[in-house]
């Protein structure tokens, strides 16, 4: 992290260059003075709406934001959670501040700073490596369409989180939350903690305020379960719903850009943001209703479980669900009964058991990797280390001291080039996706939403992502409780604490594709009723608020 303070060093003294270089600009706040009833919100809980409460009304700017932010990211630097910052980022928001004083207001994201994954690409100072070494110093053509969004919609990308190198798919020697480039992430409810993966960075961050909110990635799991793992808010959109254009790929059938946050309403309004079709992407085409985006903060309404229909799967519950997380669930299903939703137990997977014996999840995406990678590759503008394809990608892995290979293996990877034998060009792999989408479709989520008539099916969201993401299936995770407080403390072999005392976890709500705003509804109702989050308390936080940067 030397390298971090030395930015933050840096941004103490010196503007970078700002969205338009030929515009003057000061970054010292104007002096304002804070009337007694005032209050600044506090950062590790603020929401967009208290924030631009805040700026429209001249309590603070952007720019003060980002101030603060950045203290907050140094002050817990040691859970190694950024892995980069954005050198433009107070430029950005003195350029949006401006905009801001002169009557122009983007939307609710204008002047909000946010994190993303490292693995979402930005045409700016920062990398896109994935957290290798293999791409640091690549370029890419362009924006990302999902960082585009952000920007387009005056989202300040403060900076990029850490992540499971390579979204968690080079290794089975290794930990979430590690990368070459950014150490290893910890999570902020246990000294040590596990943070989960791969979206690891993201959900810390989140939950700790070093950014109002986050941008994840997921294949299987790895928005949901470091949001179950921290206790925030993620959402997992179906494959399409948001652009993939120059995010490192895994699976092109199950990869999904998403939010996380601390509350509903702000991935909602994250969501909204980055949502849309995109020609780079032509999985966004079957975005339904000619591609035109519900209005998905409409969609947090009190009243929204109602009426609805909910599923409970227990046959995936037994095969997949953390024992002691069951009376937690038990409860929250009364919430939903009290609050009118009809509740419709039992609904099985029946082909649950067979696909996680089958190995079909595997070879979907150990096909789809070689060919996805290559593809990304071959887009960058500069690629210094010339890795254009998944061998050579290994082969620098292996030869590189910074990767700490043997000791982290290629394992994931040295079984699609030496085992599997054939990538998704070859007949083989329509025959095996036909089978996952059956398991899954008919035989799982799809299924039993469609012969119940249910608006969503939930589940403790630790280790039951799997039965949504071979489909494509859309999942909201919210905040569910926390482990009893003379929990032992399990470590893992690289000495991670993966069970222990207050440590979080959460409900996912599952639907039928393209369901998203019905979901948003559900879990928002949902998380308005019970407010497990501030039930938790994280053992270290940053200190650092507003009222420390803000000239009064």
């Amino acid at each position: 992290m030397e390298a971090l303070r030395k930015v933050m060093f840096f941004f103490s003294r010196i503007a970078s260059p700002c969205l338009n270089p030929e515009r003057a600009f000061h970054l010292k706040s104007p002096k304002r003075k804070l009337e007694s009833w005032q209050q600044y919100p506090s950062l590790k809980d603020a929401t967009i709406d208290t924030l631009q409460g805040g700026l429209d009304s001249g309590q603070f700017t952007s720019v003060d934001l980002v101030k603060a932010y950045l203290k907050r990211i140094e002050e817990v630097a040691s859970l190694n959670t950024v892995i980069k910052i954005n050198p433009d980022a107070l430029a950005i928001a003195s350029e949006l501040d401006a905009e801001r004083s002169a009557g122009v207001v983007r939307g609710p994201l204008h002047g909000i700073p946010v994190l993303i994954k490292e693995n979402i690409a930005t045409n700016d100072k920062m990398n896109t490596t994935s957290g290798s070494y293999a791409l640091l110093g690549a370029k890419v053509p362009r924006d990302s369409t999902v960082a585009r969004k952000l920007r387009e919609a005056g989202a300040i990308i403060l900076g990029k989180s850490n992540l499971s190198q390579w979204a968690n798919f080079r290794s089975v020697d290794t930990t979430n939350g590690w990368s070459a480039l950014g150490g290893q992430t910890y999570g902020p409810y246990y000294p040590g903690q596990d943070p989960s993966g791969s979206s690891s960075g993201s959900a810390v961050a989140s939950a700790l305020g070093l950014a109002l909110g986050c941008l994840g990635t997921e294949t299987d799991g790895s928005i949901l379960s470091p949001a179950s793992k921290n206790s925030v808010v993620g959402i997992k959109p179906t494959p399409g719903l948001t652009s993939r254009d120059l995010v490192v790929p895994i699976s092109e059938r199950q990869d999904t850009i998403g939010p996380m946050t601390r509350t509903v309403k702000d991935a909602a309004i994250i969501l909204h943001a980055i949502a849309g079709v995109d020609p780079y992407d032509n999985y966004t085409s079957a975005i339904p209703n000619e591609g035109v985006i519900p209005d998905y903060v409409s969609a947090c309404k009190l009243t929204a479980l109602a009426g609805s229909r909910i599923g409970i799967s227990r046959n995936i519950m037994e095969l997949r669900a953390v024992k002691a997380q069951i009376p937690a669930f038990e409860q929250a299903v009364s919430v939903l009964k009290a609050a009118g939703a009809t509740i419709v137990d039992n609904i099985d997977f029946p082909s649950a058991a067979e696909f996680l014996h089958s190995g079909v999840k595997d070879l979907i995406i150990q096909a789809d990797f070689p060919v996805n990678l290559a593809s990304y590759l071959s887009q960058l503008t500069e690629n210094p280390n010339n890795v254009t394809t998944l061998a050579e990608v290994r082969e620098f892995t292996r030869s590189s001291n910074d990767e700490e290979f043997p000791g982290r293996d290629t394992a994931l990877w040295d079984r699609i080039l030496f085992e599997q034998g054939w990538d998704n060009t070859d007949p083989r792999f329509e025959e095996t996706y036909q089978r996952a989408l059956r398991y899954n479709g008919v035989g799982g989520v799809l299924g039993a939403i469609e012969r119940h008539n249910l608006d969503a099916v939930i589940v403790p969201s630790d280790g039951t992502h799997t039965f949504a993401a071979g489909v494509g299936a859309p999942v909201i995770t919210v905040p569910l409780g926390f482990s009893a407080p003379d929990a032992a403390v399990v470590k893992n072999s690289r000495d991670l604490v993966i069970a222990g005392p207050n440590l979080p976890f959460g409900l996912s709500f599952m639907g039928a594709k393209f369901t998203e705003a019905k979901l948003i509804g559900l879990a928002y109702a949902f998380e308005q009723k019970t407010r497990i989050r501030n039930q938790g308390k994280t053992y270290i936080s940053p200190k650092t608020e507003l009222t420390d940067v803000v000239s009064r």
